[in-house]
C-alpha cells in the first residue's frame, strides 16, 4: 500500500512519541486500558487534524490538549451514580414482601396510571430514553414530560405505599 509522506511522518511520531503520550494518558486516566483508549482517541483527532498542524515541534502539546479535553468530555458524561472506590458497599436486602409480590403490585400500580403517564414511565425508567427523546417520542414538551413523570412517579409511590 502506497502512503503520502504526512501518513508516514505521522507513523514515526507516533512510533516515537506513543510511549512518553500513554504515560501521560495513564496519568490522565489511572488506568492503563482507559489510556490506552484515551491516546488513541487522541490520536485519532490528531491525524485528522495533521494537514493544519504547521508547527510540528507543538504535536505533543497538541496531543496532550486533545487527551485532556477528551478525558473532561468523558468525566461530564460519566452518570452521576458512578464513584470508583476500592471498596464495594455492601447491600442491605430489607424485603417485607417476597419480589414476585412487588413486581405485581408494581405492575397492576402502572396500569391504574392514564396512558400518558404509563407511557412516560415506561419509556423513562425502562427503555432508559432521555426527557427530548421521550418529548419527541410522545410528541409533547420536554416541560410536559417531566411534569407528567413527576405526577405518575408520586402515583406509584402513593400506589405501593399503601
Amino acid at each position: 500500500m502506497q502512503t503520502t509522506g504526512w501518513e508516514d511522518e505521522f507513523r514515526e511520531y507516533v512510533r516515537a512519541r506513543g510511549p512518553a503520550l500513554l504515560r501521560q494518558a495513564h496519568q490522565l486516566t489511572g488506568h492503563p486500558l482507559d489510556a490506552e483508549d484515551l491516546l488513541q482517541s487522541a490520536l485519532t483527532k490528531t491525524y485528522l487534524a495533521w494537514h493544519r498542524i504547521e508547527d510540528r515541534g507543538a504535536l505533543d502539546g497538541y496531543v496532550r490538549r486533545a487527551m485532556v479535553n477528551i478525558n473532561i468530555s468523558q468525566w461530564r458524561r460519566r452518570k452521576v451514580e458512578e464513584y470508583p472506590s476500592d471498596d464495594l458497599p455492601e447491600v442491605v436486602h430489607d424485603h417485607h414482601e417476597p419480589v414476585g409480590e412487588v413486581h405485581e403490585a408494581l405492575e397492576q400500580a402502572l396500569r391504574e396510571l392514564p396512558e400518558r403517564m404509563r407511557a412516560a414511565i415506561v419509556l423513562r425508567y425502562y427503555e432508559d430514553m432521555t426527557e427530548p427523546e421521550i418529548a419527541k417520542t410522545l410528541g409533547i414538551s420536554v416541560g410536559t414530560v417531566k411534569s407528567t413523570v413527576s405526577r405518575a412517579m408520586a402515583k406509584l409511590r402513593n400506589a405501593l405505599a399503601g
